[in-house]
């Protein structure tokens, strides 16, 4: 991103990783990067690996620009060159028939033909391989660890993304809590997609330079709120599983397939783990409310249901929750059958 800024583009970027708003970002930087003194849409070519040859590909990134400084050749899709069976130690060299004659010269697979690409590359054209992900051993690869034109854009994990929610909404103008940005990065993540969009969302809905909160994220993220997660969370710790059914009832969504609920009650469970954690270790109640991101008018409450748990019903808790995000996820059954199973298994516990 840095280098597409100040224009001082690579001739060839290997892009890999799974999350796929970093790529489209590092993609279109480079692509607007690479326009620049030219006619917009003039020197680009898109491919996608399989539909397109290798030949076509790298006669594209070969080709002289027409009225401006560079060309931009995208290819899509390149791990599907990447077959189970080819061990892509093709390098090139003559292969020797009976009696040491020299025989056919072996050809490159499309990958190595990038990896010799990259070797000598077009000082003319900005060439970007896209892909999830290529086994590490292939040329390719190797070639752009050595020459540093790998861009990683792996997913962030769970611990980096609230940080990743304080950033963009700083930037977008809305200051945000530490605890509501790990609320935010319960309900809308892992994929930062979604999370970017909730973010935008939101800072419309609470206007410039307002803080986002809670109460705009019942709003606008998983439209139920706060407050009767709680009151679910409580008749689980009563063992009242009418009332937790009824609040299931009441906050259930069937637009986003219960799983926006079930981070909800997961970031709960959370803070509670937390709040529970905090008294053992010899906090008071406000300290241990405090490290918990619980606010202060709820630490009663909070330590309330903590106390007339069971040992260890927060971990089994846990547990659950992190199975039934899997039966969401993965199951045929109903997503309100799911959670409601969920529920009987947490208040027997």
């Amino acid at each position: 991103m840095k280098e597409a800024t100040t224009g001082a583009l690579r001739p060839v970027y290997l892009v890999l990783g799974e999350e796929r708003w970093l790529v489209d970002r590092v993609v279109s930087a480079i692509r607007e990067a690479a326009a620049k003194g030219g006619i917009a849409g003039f020197n680009e070519d898109k491919f996608t690996a399989g539909d397109a040859s290798i030949e076509s590909i790298l006669g594209a990134a070969r080709m002289l620009p027409m009225m401006g400084p560079r060309r931009f050749v995208l290819v899509r899709g390149v791990d599907r060159w990447e077959k189970k069976d080819d061990s892509d130690d093709g390098d090139g060299e003559d292969e020797r028939g009976a009696g040491g004659k020299r025989g056919v010269s072996k050809q490159l697979s499309p990958l190595d033909a990038l990896a010799e690409y990259a070797k000598a590359p077009s000082p003319s054209a900005v060439l970007v391989l896209v892909a999830p992900k290529l086994h590490g051993q292939r040329r390719l690869v190797t070639a752009a660890k050595k020459g540093d034109f790998l861009v990683a854009c792996e997913p962030l994990n769970r611990r980096a993304l609230p940080g990743f929610i304080t950033t963009m909404a700083r930037e977008k103008g809305n200051p945000i809590a530490g605890d509501v940005a790990e609320q935010l990065a319960e309900l809308a993540g892992p994929e930062l997609g979604y999370v970017v969009d909730a973010i935008e969302r939101l800072s419309l809905y609470v206007g410039p330079k307002q803080p986002i909160t809670e109460d705009a994220i019942a709003q606008v993220v998983i439209r139920v709120r706060q407050s009767t997660v709680w009151e679910l969370i409580d008749a689980l710790g009563r063992r009242r599983l009418d009332r937790a059914l009824a609040a299931l009832a009441d906050a259930y969504d069937p637009r986003d397939g219960g799983l926006r609920l079930l981070g909800a009650v997961s970031w709960s469970v959370r803070q509670m783990v937390k709040f529970e954690s905090a008294l053992a270790a010899g906090a008071s109640q406000a300290e241990a409310a405090q490290r918990a991101g619980v606010a202060p008018f709820k630490a009663n409450d909070v330590a309330q249901s903590v106390r007339q748990l069971p040992k260890g019903a927060l971990a089994g808790w846990m547990r659950m929750l992190a199975e039934t995000d899997l039966a969401l996820k993965s199951s045929r059954r109903p997503a309100q059958a799911v959670l409601e199973t969920m529920l009987i298994e947490m208040c027997s516990r």
